[in-house]
């Protein structure tokens, strides 16, 4: 069975709950955080659009040791700091404009009434066991500690200071009992073995249904392989106990014992939900009832699937609520091809980001690389600044601004009643439906791409009519609105395609157009409709800007002799946006070539060139073929180049770029065919490799002095 195979279809009206992991409130979202908030936001934004009656919910996940520790630290209460906590939590996802209906937190009070709800439905039905377990316990403390709160050698390799469950130096994991020399993490001291009775889910209970469920289609196929090894080693009773002192809620019946704070997270989802339900008189069982039609998601990272995907659906089925419709699960963030570092300036918080750049520029840049699997996807800063500029400013934006001057200025405001190219208005207005599904499936990254794919075909049309020299002609006044016209409905339609991922785009586009961007709208085209006066939609990424910000994000202090003292910061040269014609090699250990007098370089004739095709070579590590063209006329003068640049692009994403050519070079035959030229590119090398791209203006053929 396929994913979503139990939806109902299109034309009809669907009721869906979606909601996205709980961040822990004991530190700021960072831009790790916000795939997951950004993708579960661009979903549940097109369901609207699409007219379903769609909740959003999260909340703070509140509870647990590390929490009561940092409290302690900080000499606040637990309740003063995850409050304050959550406020800032609440701050940045607004301002990335993540369209919550309700932000609450685990500690609430629906959240206490529903865990202890659910953990009175589970033993009264016979699933909680207890038993009697050794811990290790912190005398000074008074507390048993957590395996994260348990330092020691690794029982395998004896490599010192270790973690209390896992050696980052063999890869072992273990129970902190077996630990050799343990130390509390808390205090310092040596801890000592105490028992202490537990109270256990009893999982494996629910095996035959977790298989049937976890292979129904209610997950990805990667999650449900996965699983498949958990039961194959076989379902283990979970401990969903804590001994005090604990900052959570206490089981019903048994004094001194808190449920585990992974008991009641996911409970948190209902929590919120019943707090919005409570708020806006909307009726909770239609959402979590055993029979329900609802629909509900959960939006999640692949380092919690265990818990979403075999705890949380044997709770629900045991306490008699409804099982998730399914769970999406995405990989995680790194930066630069590396996992995020604070002394690189790559763990970057969201607020840092919002200090220096737009939150549109990430929404679409995530969305352009998110597909429906579970593949970690990385945030290249130098890729990030390119594509947002060339995709949204370049493409999307720069249809509108070329010709809503004309519109404006020529006549009154006011779209003209003919279209000029009804076959382009069909192509772009008929592929909404295949967006749509696109959406649908969370394959926002094809979806991304055959927007563009619109957008260039659009900004080619606008390149062919030139209004611009159509409008010295007094004659040809008609033409120019007609073309004008048809640039800016088409721009609209490529607005209600993104209105999901750049709402505040969409709203600057709704005010400039005097009209509501609706899903619908994508069938049809504004016509003796009148505008308003154009004003610039969005602004260009300054690389300066995104190097401010991995400034802002290293760390500022380093501990010397055990004094903090300033770093000192060497500040790194931006790239510049639009790469000069700068020869210099960066790599200081390749030797200088040769000199060559100036009548040498003289001969070189480098032209602007328009990358019209580029694909893979087959067998060739290193190449790209590129099909240039040095003509500003359709069908001109073409060239076939083999160019090194594969680690550095991929070919769908250099078609329609200009770039510049060696055009005078002598053609060179290689295994893979000729090569009738050489494209100029720049940088260190693998990713780090930027073909020069020319300034706006110029046009293929044109010569470069």
């Amino acid at each position: 069975m396929s994913e979503n195979s139990n939806l109902k279809t299109a034309s009809e009206k669907r009721k869906i709950l979606a909601t996205c992991a709980l961040p822990y409130a004991n530190g700021s979202i960072h831009l790790g955080h916000l795939l997951e908030h950004i993708q579960t936001d661009i979903w549940v934004r097109f369901q609207r659009m699409r007219g379903h009656e769609t909740y959003f919910v999260c909340a703070d996940d509140a509870h647990g040791t590390p929490i009561m520790l940092k409290a302690q630290e900080l000499g606040i209460t637990p309740e003063a700091m995850i409050d304050g906590v959550r406020e800032e939590h609440m701050a940045d996802f607004k301002d990335f404009m993540i369209s919550f209906d309700n932000y609450h937190s685990t500690h609430s009070d629906e959240n206490r009434e529903l865990a202890s709800h659910i953990y009175n439905s589970l033993n009264d039905s016979g699933y909680i066991k207890t038993r009697v377990i050794s811990q290790l316990y912190d005398e000074e403390k008074g507390m048993f500690l957590p395996d994260r709160f348990v330092k020691g050698t690794c029982p395998k390799c004896k490599s010192e200071d270790e973690n209390g469950d896992s050696c980052d130096n063999c890869g072992a994991t273990y129970s902190p009992t077996e630990v050799i020399n343990p130390r509390s993490v808390v205090s310092g001291s040596t801890p000592v073995l105490r028992d202490s009775e537990h109270y256990f889910f009893d999982l494996p209970k629910f095996g035959d249904m977790l298989k049937e469920w976890t292979t129904s289609g209610s997950l990805q196929s990667e999650m449900a392989n996965k699983l498949n090894e958990w039961f194959e080693s076989g379902l283990q009773q979970w401990d969903i106990s804590r001994d005090a002192p604990y900052f959570g809620f206490e089981i019903p019946n048994a004094p001194g014992k808190y449920f585990y704070v992974w008991l009641d997270a996911p409970i948190g989802y209902m929590g919120s939900f019943k707090n919005l339900c409570d708020k806006q008189n909307i009726n909770f069982d239609e959402f979590w009832h055993k029979d329900s039609t609802a629909e509900l998601y959960h939006f999640i990272g692949k380092d919690i699937i265990y818990f979403h995907s075999l705890f949380w659906p044997a709770m629900l089925e045991g306490a008699g609520y409804r099982k998730p419709t399914n769970v999406f699960a995405h990989g995680f963030v790194t930066v630069n091809g590396a996992k995020m570092s604070k002394s690189k300036g790559t763990f970057i918080k969201g607020r840092t980001y919002l200090d220096h750049l737009q939150p549109e520029y990430l929404r679409y840049y995530y969305a352009a690389k998110l597909t429906n699997k579970i593949d970690d996807l990385d945030l290249n800063l130098e890729d990030f600044a390119q594509r947002v500029n060339s995709d949204l400013i370049g493409k999307v934006v720069n249809i509108a601004s070329r010709c809503a001057g004309f519109i404006s200025k020529r006549f009154d405001g006011m779209l003209s009643t003919n279209i000029d190219d009804q076959d382009l208005a069909d192509d772009v207005m008929a592929a909404g439906d295949k967006l749509a599904d696109l959406y649908e499936a969370r394959e926002f990254g094809r979806a991304m791409r055959e927007i563009m794919a619109l957008a260039d075909k659009v900004n080619e049309y606008i390149a062919i009519k030139e209004p611009w020299q159509l409008a010295k002609d007094e004659s040809k006044m008609q033409e120019v609105q007609d073309v004008c016209s048809l640039g800016i409905n088409l721009f609209r339609t490529l607005m209600i395609y993104l209105k999901p991922v750049l709402p505040a785009l969409a709203e600057k586009t709704e005010a400039f157009l005097n009209d509501e961007l609706v899903w619908e709208g994508h069938k049809t085209l504004l016509t003796d409709h009148k505008i308003n006066k154009f004003k610039a939609l969005m602004q260009r990424i300054d690389m300066d800007k995104i190097t401010a910000m991995s400034e802002a994000s290293k760390d500022s202090l380093v501990a010397t002799n055990d004094k903090p003292v300033e770093k000192a910061k060497k500040k790194k040269a931006a790239k510049p946006e639009k790469v000069d014609f700068n020869f210099s090699n960066p790599l200081a250990s390749d030797p200088i070539a040769p000199e060559i007098q100036f009548d040498d370089f003289a001969k070189i004739d480098l032209r602007v060139a328009k990358i019209v095709n580029a694909e893979h070579v087959e067998k060739a590590d290193k190449l790209l073929r590129l099909e240039l063209a040095l003509d500003s006329i359709e069908g001109g003068e073409t060239r076939q180049v083999f160019a090194g640049i594969k680690s550095a692009y991929q070919p769908e994403d250099l078609i329609g770029k200009l770039t510049v050519m060696v055009a005078n070079l002598a053609p060179r035959k290689m295994r893979f065919g000729m090569s009738e030229g050489m494209v100029l590119a720049a940088g260190p090398g693998g990713e780090d490799l930027w073909i020069l791209n020319p300034e706006d203006g110029a046009t293929p053929g044109m010569k470069v002095k």
